[in-house]
């Protein structure tokens, strides 16, 4: 991945039990379509609860989205220098192998485990965004993750674009 990373940030007005309040990562999109990852939807069960051999790991499993709930995605801070690892900017990388999530949880750095992803046909973020579903987000760093609490994501990332929350008005730009 290169270029900064992308932020989907839910608009206020929108409803529904997994996108309101939503802040989605967003790892791929072209004509085909898009792949994101909710980043700020923790689960009850904790890592330990999900994976055998992981005891002691009590941080919370993440939601990604709706599709796939068995998937699981390692998104963690320092390389592991192992196969199937993908940089995505400095500070933030992504696996969806389990030597990697294995080597991460073992060297005790900051790390999520995602489950799950959110997706989109063609043309249907794009549609969502112009219709006002979604605000977009960039950032060179990753410290939305890493330094803001999960609680406070979305007001954050709403905030880095100069938006007080209240004042989005539904219906998107519209000419």
């Amino acid at each position: 991945m290169s270029g900064p990373l992308t932020f989907l940030v839910a608009s206020p007005h929108l409803q529904g039990e997994v996108f309101a309040g939503a802040v989605i990562l967003l790892l791929e999109h072209d004509r085909k379509g898009a792949l994101g990852l909710v980043v700020n939807a923790p689960m009850r069960q904790t890592v330990q609860d999900l994976l055998e051999g992981a005891a002691g790991q009590n941080r919370p499993a993440w939601l990604g989205g709706p599709v796939d709930p068995a998937l699981g995605w390692c998104l963690y801070q320092q390389p592991v220098s192992l196969p199937g690892e993908v940089l995505l900017v400095p500070g933030l990388y992504m696996s969806s192998s389990m030597d990697v999530l294995t080597a991460v949880m073992a060297g005790g750095q900051e790390y999520m485990l995602v489950l799950g992803y959110s997706g989109w046909a063609a043309g249907q973020l794009e549609e969502e965004a112009r219709t006002g579903t979604w605000v977009w987000v960039e950032q060179d760093t990753p410290e939305l993750l890493w330094d803001v609490p999960h609680e406070q994501r979305w007001d954050d990332a709403l905030r880095r674009l100069g938006v007080t929350p209240g004042t989005i008005m539904p219906g998107g730009a519209q000419a």
